[in-house]
């Protein structure tokens, strides 16, 4: 098959020749990929984010938050366009360098990039904010007096790369705000940004140099240093460890939001348990556990089932375990990496030898997916992922609430399938919990336009307000020139 060579990153005012490269290299059904990273020394980091500094205060800052939502929607259209050259780009490479199925990454990037469009920009923006104007003027307070948001001049976004596209959230985020980006590519995943990055320029130039794509090797404490240190704000995603990490290297003074590992199920009622329900909420189920093969932080780890239904949690486990089957041959599994194949290799070994010594957990799987099904009460706890699930037996949905307290800083999303009555009885409890977000089977891994991520405001979070206290209105009346 033949070799494929990209080149990462998004650097205004730095020329390729003057640059230092490392090469990546993905190894895929489609072929081999080698992708060129750039790495900066330290004078190029205070060129590059003093460069994006200055056009942030100067160009993008001078923009209505309405003018940014119209070009990223027109970016975003351009994506959804099959025919457009980068969609087309995006399409073929994609694939080859995270491993995952081609058709499920055209359909995951297409779902994930109509939640950016302009109706949901502006539903997000109002999620936020309730009047966007406060990002463009000072707006009046109902207590009196004014307000007004102002966006970092410089925030420095660490992504990860365990799904593709995730980078698009923080990066459009930072735009919204009119805050200069410098984004650090995960090494997994490093050209979607810098495509986007690229697109952005082509429709709206004066982008040119408010945001850059750039690429260290994970744990570069120096160069985290230098790149923080010329922050003004600083997002992080990944494992806890290395936004632990992270955190040391940020500046006392500089605001910093980390985004770590989260555990996320699912809830079905004894209501979504008849002959025609189940077989759907198995269906919307086994798509949660299959999409980019559960490594998203709102990837479903168990179902808790109850019992009480015409369909017993033993066949909705069977139900589950067909409809897996069945997305197999739709979207094959991704090849997993030798550390990967013996993590799950070993979790099924361990649930095997509980099978037989307590004759508890019943094992399906008869290919690259797993169903563990216990007809008792199990804790909460993370599977090996890579399509592997149980699917525990409970009386009452209730009874897995007192299960979550050892887990309350990793929960996030849950999957429910149930009447309403119940669906809002639950919400109460699991939001006491700790659960962030509640949404239907099948929409785990697609979170709505201005969701609160971990239970936190996207927008607001990365912004600062600027209050104009009545007093000094009134201050300011008396030293009009037209008052006698």
């Amino acid at each position: 098959m033949r070799l494929l060579r990209e080149t990462a990153g998004y650097l205004p005012g730095l020329r390729t020749d003057e640059l230092a490269w490392q090469t990546l290299a993905f190894e895929s059904k489609g072929g081999r990929v080698e992708v060129a990273v750039p790495v900066l020394t330290e004078a190029q980091i205070v060129t590059l984010t003093q460069r994006v500094r200055n056009a942030s205060r100067s160009y993008l800052k001078s923009l209505t938050v309405l003018q940014i939502v119209d070009t990223i929607d027109r970016a975003i259209h351009r994506l959804l366009d099959p025919q457009d050259p980068w969609r087309r780009k995006a399409d073929s490479v994609l694939p080859r360098v995270t491993g995952y199925d081609a058709e499920m990454v055209r359909l995951g990037l297409t779902g994930y990039l109509k939640t950016f469009r302009k109706p949901q920009l502006l539903r997000f923006l109002a999620e936020d904010f309730g009047n966007p104007q406060l990002l463009d003027d000072f707006v009046p307070r109902s207590k009196g007096g004014f307000s007004k948001a102002f966006g970092p001049d410089v925030a420095v976004h660490v992504w990860a790369g365990n799904v593709p596209g995730l980078c698009l959230w923080s990066l459009i985020s930072g735009l919204l705000v009119k805050s200069g980006t410098v984004g650090k590519v995960a090494s997994a995943e490093p050209l979607l940004a810098g495509w986007f990055a690229q697109l952005l320029v082509e429709i709206d130039p004066g982008l040119a140099d408010c945001l850059a794509v750039v690429w260290w090797k994970g744990g570069d404490e120096a160069q985290e240093k230098v790149f923080f240190g010329h922050a003004d704000l600083v997002l992080a995603y990944g494992g806890n460890a290395a936004l632990a990490d992270v955190r040391r290297q940020v500046p006392v003074t500089t605001r910093f939001l980390p985004f770590g590992h989260k555990l996320s199920f699912g809830l079905v009622a004894a209501s979504a348990l008849d002959a025609r329900k189940a077989p759907r909420a198995a269906q919307q189920a086994a798509y949660d556990v299959v999409r980019y093969d559960q490594q998203g932080c709102y990837s479903p780890h168990v179902f808790y089932v109850a019992r009480g239904g015409k369909i017993s949690p033993d066949e909705f486990s069977r139900y589950l375990a067909h409809e897996l089957s069945a997305l197999e041959k739709k979207y094959p599994r991704r090849t997993l990496s030798l550390g990967e194949a013996a993590d799950l290799a070993a979790w099924r070994q361990a649930e095997e030898i509980h099978s037989l010594s307590s004759g508890g957990p019943q094992l399906a799987g008869e290919g690259d997916w797993t169903v563990v099904y216990h007809p008792s009460l199990q804790p909460l706890a993370p599977g090996a992922l890579n399509r592997t699930v149980r699917v525990v037996a409970v009386d009452l949905l209730a009874d897995v609430i007192p299960l979550l307290g050892p887990h309350r800083a990793f929960l996030q999303t849950v999957g429910v399938a149930a009447a309403p009555r119940e669906l809002f009885e639950l919400a109460e409890q699991l939001g006491r919990a700790g659960v962030t977000r509640i949404c239907a089977l099948g929409q785990m891994t697609s979170p709505e336009a201005g969701w609160h991520h971990d239970g936190r405001f996207c927008l607001l979070d990365m912004v600062q307000m600027v209050d104009i206290d009545s007093s000094a209105e009134a201050a300011a009346d008396i030293l009009a020139p037209y008052v006698d």
